[in-house]
């Protein structure tokens, strides 16, 4: 629904070892060849060959990209630190459970005085795993079983079936994925899904059909995805006592859309970080390529984080989007956008601010909304160095404000009508870092510039998720 939920399944994340480069990952010579190295680590090297033992499944050729930058290193030091970047992209592929790293001197008639030969010890993954977790969204939960085909190829493809059970929402899907060789971050995949939610605030129930094609590619620092989208959507009433305007959106309809996602993302974390920017653009054009939905969609978000004296952080973050109708239809309930709630402007019930009829909230074809935070360390540092450094004291303040424009009027009157009315909110509480998984929030919350039909939280207010304002 909108910003509410997601409209197609992600691939499953790569299950892998840790990318970190570790010491007892390096294999010394042995100790009769100490002087020879000693020599090796002040003068030139030549990498004369490079072996990967291991391999079953795994295509020799989408290796070789990987291993490329294992010759170009000069000395010994930096046959080191080239042949462990090998191994972070070895592992990154998500096709082999266990890199190791041999360096030795070569051997053989042909063996150079200065040479050396690189070994790559890797142990594939099994041909099907399956997998068992919990997902934690914006403020609901889910069970999420997984069957994963990695490398299903040879070439680092995979296929993943997924069914999530959630609070909220239910959903399974298939999704095939494949990665460009030797540029992992340019890569393909295409999703089959079927997801039902439940969306309370609007008395409303979704199901959605539908099918996904995905391109990603970085550009100098940015990042791009463009999508195609086909979904057929059921709406619903959740309630017998839901509004007239809701039922009137019951039905089905057909969606067929494209969009474009840029991402600049330099933050040391996504869920708390200590110091970086995001900047996320996007657009979505609906109907142009068949269904009965038409619409232009534009959205941002602006994140940016500062490090500050006694281990503090401030941060501050922006997000807005605007909904524009293509021809007579009016936007669906099922596009607009939803604001309020624990994730967005705390103080406020959950999608709880703007347009709504008979208590259900119908969302906004515009909206904005800015906070500010301040993250310092627990009083008195307890636990120190441990458990106690996943908590952090949060003071913030939030404003907000969403709502439907008429687009005959000019810019002057859109930003007049988004500037009337602002809910804000401010207070403090806990944040727990759960990894990078996701983060918990207990606040004390006072709602401020709250509007008649607005529902709100007033005192304290529990917030679960991975994407906060």
């Amino acid at each position: 629904m909108g910003t509410v939920h997601a409209r197609a399944l992600d691939p499953m994340p790569m299950q892998g070892p840790e990318l970190g480069v570790q010491a007892d990952d390096i294999d010394l010579p042995e100790p009769e060849t100490e002087a020879k190295q000693e020599v090796l680590e002040n003068k030139d090297v030549v990498v004369q060959r490079v072996h990967v033992d291991g391999l079953g499944r795994t295509k020799e050729d989408i290796l070789t990209y990987e291993i490329a930058g294992v010759f170009k290193a000069k000395n010994l030091i930096d046959v080191m630190k080239k042949s462990h970047e090998a191994r972070q992209k070895l592992l990154r592929l998500g096709i082999f459970r266990k890199v190791e790293v041999v360096i030795d001197t070569s051997q053989g008639p042909d063996a150079l005085p200065n040479g050396l030969d690189v070994t790559f010890e890797v142990k594939e993954l099994r041909r099907m795993t399956g997998s068992y977790n919990t997902m934690v969204g914006n403020n609901e939960g889910s069970m999420v079983l997984g069957l994963k085909l990695p490398n299903v190829l040879g070439r680092a493809e995979k296929l993943t079936f997924q069914f999530s059970y959630g609070t909220k929402e239910t959903s399974y899907g298939l999704s095939f994925f494949k990665p460009q060789p030797g540029h992992f971050e340019r890569n393909f995949s295409i999703n089959a899904y079927k997801v039902t939610g439940q969306f309370p605030w609007s008395s409303l129930r979704e199901t959605d059909r539908g099918i996904s094609t995905e391109v990603s590619f970085p550009v100098w620092w940015t990042n791009h995805t463009l999508k195609w989208e086909g979904v057929w959507r059921e709406l619903g009433c959740l309630a017998r006592t839901a509004s007239f305007a809701v039922r009137e959106e019951s039905g089905h309809s057909l969606k067929s859309s494209l969009s474009h996602a840029m991402v600049i993302d330099t933050r040391n974390s996504t869920i708390l970080p200590r110091k970086g920017a995001l900047l996320k653009i996007n657009q979505e054009l609906a109907g142009y390529t068949g269904g009965d939905v038409s619409y232009l969609k534009e959205d941002f978000e602006i994140q940016l984080n500062r490090r500050l004296p006694w281990d503090s952080i401030l941060s501050g973050s922006l997000w807005g989007g605007m909904l524009l109708p293509i021809g007579e239809k009016p936007t669906s309930i099922a596009d607009r956008f939803y604001l309020g709630g624990p994730t967005s402007v705390r103080g406020f019930s959950m999608y709880s601010i703007g347009p709504q009829s008979e208590g259900d909230y119908l969302g906004g074809e515009a909206y904005w909304a800015g906070g500010v935070h301040l993250y310092t360390p627990l009083p008195f540092r307890p636990g120190r160095g441990g458990f106690g450094d996943l908590f952090r004291t949060h003071f913030f303040l939030n404003a907000g404000n969403l709502c439907n424009l008429n687009y005959g009027e000019g810019p002057k009157a859109h930003l007049k009508k988004l500037a009337e009315c602002i809910r804000w909110s401010y207070g403090a509480g806990i944040v727990l870092r759960l990894g990078n998984i996701a983060r918990l929030e207990l606040n004390y919350c006072i709602p401020m510039g709250v509007q008649s039909g607005d529902r709100i939280c007033d005192g304290v207010q529990f917030g679960a998720g991975i994407r906060f304002l």
